[in-house]
């Protein structure tokens, strides 16, 4: 709320230029707005109460520079404000009519919710995780096959990935021309539906089947000894995010497009998979260079033992 406050007496003494001397410029308070936000931000751990009057007064001040935005424009034509500065206009207003709502109905949720100026493609996604419970950025759903990514979804708002499995293992089919053997997926995945599907062209789903439990316990240790097989097998797809947030920087997408941000995205794993490539290409050459080696050296130390 700050910051948009911000930008829109940027745009307004942008609009004023062309009147200066032909009218008294207008009053935007700018002064006591920045205490009234200071004196929340400052607070370590400001109440509830002061959050949402700091929130009221910003409203109030972000409400009155649009009115003020509104008149000028009557002047000075939107035409003086470069590319940059239109946009957060038209992001600023979005902001303000979503701010108002959620004051009025003492809400923290509304639908497409801007939490970034200048990114307002960015949704918040809330994780529950122990060191961030909310992060932002794009969500993507990856498949691997034989060790090779495939981005087979992208999307800057939340959503339920359980619902993409039969998209994918769809996307599988096309790819190579028929439906896998198994798919090894995360519990979020073993729905109904899913199971279903994946019955229905006898493909076999990791994880315990649905239900209680056998009463024999022989059988019983045999299904969970299957499953902590299958979930072996799929550690290998949660590498591929930790590779590419540790190595190549998919934690920290600097881009603030959103088709830049995709751009970059998807370079990534194109990269993971290059690296791939070059690594069985690789690797079979070294093993024989390395072989080479090792029976040079006992052919050299075998020849010594003989001269001696």
């Amino acid at each position: 709320m700050n910051e948009a406050r911000e930008k829109t007496e940027k745009i307004i003494d942008t609009l004023h230029k062309p009147l200066k001397g032909k009218r008294k410029k207008v009053r935007t308070y700018r002064e006591q707005a920045r205490k009234d936000y200071l004196s929340v931000a400052k607070k370590r751990k400001p109440s509830k109460n002061k959050i949402r009057n700091g929130i009221r007064k910003q409203l109030q001040y972000l409400k009155r520079n649009l009115h003020h935005i509104k008149e000028l424009r009557e002047e000075t034509s939107l035409s003086v404000l470069n590319g940059q500065l239109y946009k957060d206009l038209l992001v600023i207003s979005e902001l303000y009519r979503q701010q108002k709502k959620m004051f009025e109905e003492k809400s923290h949720k509304v639908a497409g919710r801007i939490v970034s100026i200048n990114q307002p493609h960015v949704r918040p996604i809330v994780r529950g995780k122990a060191n961030a419970k909310v992060e932002f950025g794009a969500k993507i759903s990856v498949s691997l096959v034989d060790g090779y990514a495939f981005l087979e979804k992208l999307n800057w708002d939340a959503y339920n990935e359980a619902n993409d499995l039969i998209d994918h293992i769809e996307k599988y089919k096309e790819r190579f021309g028929y439906y896998p053997e198994s798919v090894h997926v995360d519990g979020i995945y073993r729905n109904r539906e899913n199971r279903r599907y994946c019955k229905k062209y006898d493909i076999r789903i990791s994880g315990p089947p649905l239900g209680r439990p056998p009463k024999d316990s022989e059988e019983y240790r045999k299904i969970m000894k299957s499953a902590k097989a299958d979930e072996i097998a799929r550690i290998p797809i949660e590498g591929v995010f930790g590779r590419g947030k540790r190595r190549y920087g998919l934690s920290r997408i600097m881009s603030e497009l959103k088709e830049t941000s995709e751009t970059t995205i998807s370079m990534i794993v194109l990269m993971m998979n290059l690296e791939k490539t070059l690594r069985d290409l690789l690797l079979p050459i070294f093993r024989f260079l390395q072989k080479a080696l090792y029976r040079l050296r006992k052919g050299t130390k075998s020849l010594k033992k003989v001269v001696c």
